[in-house]
C-alpha cells in the first residue's frame, strides 16, 4: 500500500525514469501545466495559455479531483500536509470560474484517525464549493473497515459505499476498490459491486458520457506494487459500450495515463508527497530526496472542465508551485 513504506531507509530519486513499459507515459509537468482535451478516446495536449483558457471557457461545467491529502502523515518530504492540502483549497477557491464540485480520490487522512477526518471536514468547509465527493482510499479503512470514513463522507453511497449520480447530462460512478485487498495489495471491487454496476448502467445510453472515480487505478499500472484493481477487467467489460469514458483515480501519487479504446485513464498527483515511477527503486513510498523548495512541483489538483458543444472534456493539471 503506497504509505506504508515511509520510515524506510535510503535515498529515491526524485528525477523522472527513463525506461517505462510502453503502455505508460509518465507526465513531466511543469509551471501551471497542460490542459488535455478528450475527444473520441483521443487525448490533445497543449501548453496552457490564451487560446487554450479561451476554449476552456465553454466549458458546460467544471470540476476539480483532489487525492491523497494524507492527513496525520508528518515526516518527509512533507511535515506540513494540512498546509499544503490547504494550500490545494485555496487554488480551487482562487479559480475564476468555480467548479460545480470537488471530488477527493481518497486517503484522505493517513492512519483513519478521528482527529485526521477532523482536520479534513474543517478544512473543506471553509472552500467556496460546498458540492463535494468522496471515495475512501485504503488508509481511510484502516482498523474499522470504512466505518468512520462512511459515516463521515459516505451519505450519497449505497450500503456497500459505492454510488452514482447524474450531472448535466453527464453519468459520474463512485467505485470502492480499497476493501477486500487482494495479494500484493491489488484493489477489489467484488461481486456485489460488480452487480449493482451492471444495474446501475442498464438504463443509461451508449452515448451518455460516463466518468468513473475510485482510489486505486483500474488498470493494471504497475499490479506488483498493487497499483491496480484484481477484478477491474469485469466492470470495463460493462463501460465498453459507451462512446466515452474517463476513468480517474489516485493512489499513486502522480500523473499516468492511457487509453484504451474509448476509455481513457488518468491517475492524479497527491496534496501531500509524490511517489516513485513505477518500477523504479525498491517499492512505492513518499518520494524523500526533493530539491529544497521544490515540493510544490509534485503535488498539486485537477481541474476538469466539460464542453459541451463539443463532447470533450478538458482536464487542466495544476500544481502548487
Amino acid at each position: 500500500m503506497d504509505g506504508k513504506q515511509d520510515d524506510k531507509d535510503g535515498y529515491r530519486d526524485a528525477r523522472p525514469a527513463g525506461a517505462r513499459r510502453e503502455f505508460l507515459k509518465c507526465m513531466a509537468w511543469a509551471g501551471a501545466g497542460t490542459l488535455w482535451f478528450m475527444q473520441g478516446g483521443v487525448l490533445q495536449a497543449r501548453a496552457l495559455g490564451d487560446s487554450a483558457q479561451g476554449e476552456a471557457k465553454s466549458a458546460a461545467f467544471s470540476f476539480v479531483q483532489v487525492s491523497d491529502s494524507h492527513i496525520g502523515f508528518n515526516k518527509a518530504p512533507n511535515e506540513d500536509v494540512a498546509g499544503t492540502f490547504k494550500r490545494a483549497l485555496d487554488h480551487i477557491d482562487a479559480l475564476p470560474v468555480q467548479p460545480d464540485f470537488v471530488m477527493h480520490t481518497g486517503d484522505l487522512t493517513h492512519l483513519s484517525k478521528p482527529d485526521e477526518f477532523d482536520t479534513v471536514t474543517e478544512l473543506m468547509r471553509q472552500m467556496r464549493t460546498k458540492q463535494r465527493f468522496f471515495v475512501p482510499g485504503e488508509h481511510d479503512v484502516i482498523g474499522d473497515n470504512g466505518a468512520e470514513f462512511f459515516r463521515r463522507f459516505g451519505s450519497e453511497a449505497t450500503k456497500g459505499g459505492w454510488y452514482s449520480f447524474d450531472h448535466r447530462g453527464v453519468h459520474f460512478v463512485a467505485l470502492i476498490n480499497v476493501l477486500n485487498l487482494k495479494a500484493g495489495g491489488l484493489g477489489s471491487l467484488g461481486t456485489d459491486q460488480l452487480a449493482w454496476l451492471r444495474s446501475d448502467l442498464a438504463s443509461r445510453t451508449s452515448e451518455t458520457p460516463i466518468v468513473v472515480f475510485a482510489h486505486m487505478p483500474l488498470w493494471s499500472l504497475y499490479p506488483s506494487w498493487g497499483w491496480g484493481t484484481d477484478d477491474a477487467g469485469e466492470a470495463l467489460a460493462l463501460l465498453r459500450r459507451f462512446g466515452s469514458v474517463t476513468v480517474l483515480n489516485g493512489h499513486i501519487h502522480q500523473i499516468q495515463q492511457k487509453v484504451e479504446g474509448n476509455v481513457t485513464f488518468f491517475t492524479a498527483r497527491s496534496t501531500a508527497y509524490p511517489q516513485p515511477a513505477p518500477g523504479v527503486g525498491p517499492g512505492p513510498g513518499p518520494l524523500k530526496e526533493i530539491p529544497a523548495g521544490k515540493l510544490a512541483d509534485y503535488i498539486g489538483v485537477r481541474v476538469v472542465r466539460h464542453v459541451e458543444t463539443a463532447r470533450t472534456l478538458a482536464l487542466t493539471e495544476e500544481t502548487l508551485s
